[in-house]
């Protein structure tokens, strides 16, 4: 099996073109360098950690720790996403919903396959108290 076979991957790849292709065409000139830059950046960051990640997979902090991160960079990329559109950089209500809705669809199913992750390398969460804890005993 390979990354690739993963719909969470699939998906996340979908949304970073997708991305790209919105602030190609629907964002003015001024913000193609910069709220621009930072959408596409995170919008592949996304794909990119689930990769990452999946390199890691025989070390279960590992894999878990690059999946939060994609899930973080998912995060990210809806708040740079919000920001355009609030400002009226991106104009383009459809774009705007489309994406909202991908984004929001990644983030569910990122949450369910870490907890998936978690649950076949027998990582108990009530063993860790809250989520900040839970974080922390990820990265350590």
């Amino acid at each position: 099996m390979s990354y690739r076979d993963l719909e969470i991957w699939k998906l996340a790849r979908e949304v970073a073109i997708t991305v790209h292709h919105m602030t190609v065409q629907n964002l003015p000139k001024f913000e193609m360098y910069e709220e621009g830059g930072q959408i596409r950046r995170s919008a592949k960051s996304i794909s990119a950690n689930i990769v990452e990640g999946y390199g890691r997979r025989r070390y279960k902090q590992e894999f878990i720790r690059f999946l939060v991160f994609a899930h973080a960079s998912c995060d990210e990329t809806i708040d740079h996403l919000e920001v355009l559109f609030e400002t009226k950089s991106l104009t383009n209500e459809v774009v705007y919903r489309d994406l909202s809705t991908q984004l929001d669809l990644l983030g569910r199913k990122l949450n369910v396959f870490i907890a998936s992750v978690e649950r076949s390398h027998h990582i108990d969460r009530r063993d860790i108290p809250n989520p900040e804890s839970r974080i922390a005993h990820l990265a350590s």
